[in-house]
C-alpha cells in the first residue's frame, strides 16, 4: 500500500537534547578505521581551530535516525518497518560536531515517491546546538520493498 502523501512537510518535535561525547567519538572514529587525530586528540583539534575534538562526519547518522524513528513509527504513515532498506544518506554541515555538543534534531518528511512497487521515503534532519545554532542538515532515504508476488 502506498504511503499517504499529506504527510510530506509534516515535522515532528525535536528530540531530547543528545550529550556529544569524546569517547563516544573516539569509540566511532575507530569503528570506522578513521585515525584523524582530530576525533581523539584535544591539542590535535585545537591546532585546527577547533574548541574540543571533532566527530567524523557520518557520527551524526545514529543521532538522526534514533529521531527520524518518530516517522517511521508514525502508525498513521503506514510503513511497514520489516520490508525498509536503507538506500541513502546525505550530510550538509554548517560546523563539525564537537565534543560537549547538546544536539537536538527535528524530522521532516521531506518526500514519499513510489517507484516499481516500492515507497521511497526522504527524511530530513535538522541538527542544532543548545545555543539553537544549525550545525548539520542530514537527508535519510528510507525504500520500502513492494509486497512481493
Amino acid at each position: 500500500m502506498a504511503l499517504d502523501q499529506s504527510f510530506v512537510g509534516r515535522s515532528y518535535p525535536p528530540t531530547d537534547p543528545y550529550e556529544v561525547g569524546r569517547e563516544k567519538i573516539r569509540e566511532f572514529a575507530e569503528a570506522v578505521g578513521d585515525t584523524n587525530p582530530a576525533y581523539t586528540d584535544p591539542e590535535a583539534a585545537k591546532a585546527l581551530g577547533h574548541p574540543d575534538v571533532i566527530a567524523p562526519p557520518t557520527f551524526v547518522f545514529a543521532i538522526t535516525f534514533r529521531a527520524a524513528g518518530q516517522v517511521v513509527q508514525d502508525p498513521k504513515l503506514g510503513l511497514d518497518y520489516s520490508r525498509v532498506v536503507h538506500g541513502d544518506q546525505k550530510f550538509a554541515y554548517s560546523r563539525p560536531v564537537r565534543a560537549g555538543d547538546r544536539l537536538t534534531v527535528t524530522s521532516t518528511i521531506e518526500s514519499i515517491k513510489s517507484l516499481a512497487g516500492n515507497d521511497i521515503l526522504d527524511i530530513r534532519g535538522e541538527v542544532h546546538d543548545e545555543a539553537g545554532e544549525h550545525v548539520v542538515t542530514t537527508v535519510i532515504k528510507l525504500v520500502a520493498r513492494g509486497a512481493e508476488g
